[in-house]
């Protein structure tokens, strides 16, 4: 019945974005096996690669990601040597992420993950620049409600 096309999974935006979402960071697994990083954790490395210090409220709105995911992660990267956690100086309840050298090593080692994952995914790079755009919009768009 036409009335209830909305309802059909063919129809939904989010179903594509959810399906290749998990399809892309599954396509990460054995890149990240090979460094023991997961997902979540790679990317958090990625932004202390690119800030070497950074606020936790900050890394988590880059990140999109609450406290409640970020404080384990965190604690996992700091005993893998990678991270150091501070409390600021200046204000005690702010905590202060600082990449060690043995997470400025690993950059190294994961230089060439994103070319590897660009090569698995069948799109050329103005394809992968528009969705990256359109994507982007999106985030944007309901991180300023």
């Amino acid at each position: 019945m036409k009335q209830f096309d909305n309802l059909k999974l063919s129809n939904q935006l989010c179903f594509p974005l959810y399906a290749c979402s998990k399809e892309i960071i599954r396509k990460y697994k054995p890149y990240l096996d090979k460094i023991d990083l997961t997902y979540t954790q790679y990317i958090t490395m990625m932004v202390l690669w690119e800030e070497s210090k950074i606020n936790v409220k900050t890394l988590g709105k880059r990140l999109f990601l609450d406290s409640g995911t970020l404080t384990p992660l965190l604690k996992k990267l700091e005993n893998k040597g990678y991270i150091k956690r501070d409390r600021d100086s200046k204000d005690e309840r702010n905590l202060i992420i600082s990449i060690t050298s043995r997470g400025k090593e690993l950059k190294n080692i994961a230089i060439d993950i994103p070319s590897s994952i660009g090569k698995c995914i069948g799109l050329n790079d103005k394809e992968m620049l528009d969705l990256y755009k359109l994507l982007y919009k999106i985030l944007m768009y309901e991180s300023n409600k």
